[in-house]
């Protein structure tokens, strides 16, 4: 029995859970659109790489045997450095043996 007085109005109260779940709803949609947005950033850039390859590409060598030639060469100079640090080395013995000589 309702009084005319009583101004009562019924509100199903939600669960805490409910709660719980609609903030964790609220996160996961935030990260879907960070997600989504990265996506986006990370196309661009790959069309960007892309279109510069073509550009290097086009009537020039290929970047692929550029690299590979650049390693062939790194270990060319390698080599070549440790056969200068040799004959440095030699020369240096040579050196001690004349100054010995011219000593006596």
């Amino acid at each position: 029995m309702s009084h005319a007085g009583d101004n009562f109005e019924f509100r199903p109260t939600r669960p805490a859970a409910w709660d719980r779940l609609e903030l964790a709803v609220r996160r996961l949609m935030d990260d879907y659109v960070a997600q989504q947005a990265r996506a986006a950033a990370a196309e661009a850039r790959i069309r960007e790489l892309e279109s510069r390859i073509s550009a290097i590409a086009g009537g020039g060598p290929d970047p692929v045997e550029l690299q590979s030639r650049v390693g062939e060469l790194e270990a060319e100079n390698r080599l070549l450095r440790e056969r200068l640090q040799q004959a440095r080395a030699e020369i240096e013995r040579i050196m001690t043996r004349l100054r010995f000589l011219e000593g006596r």
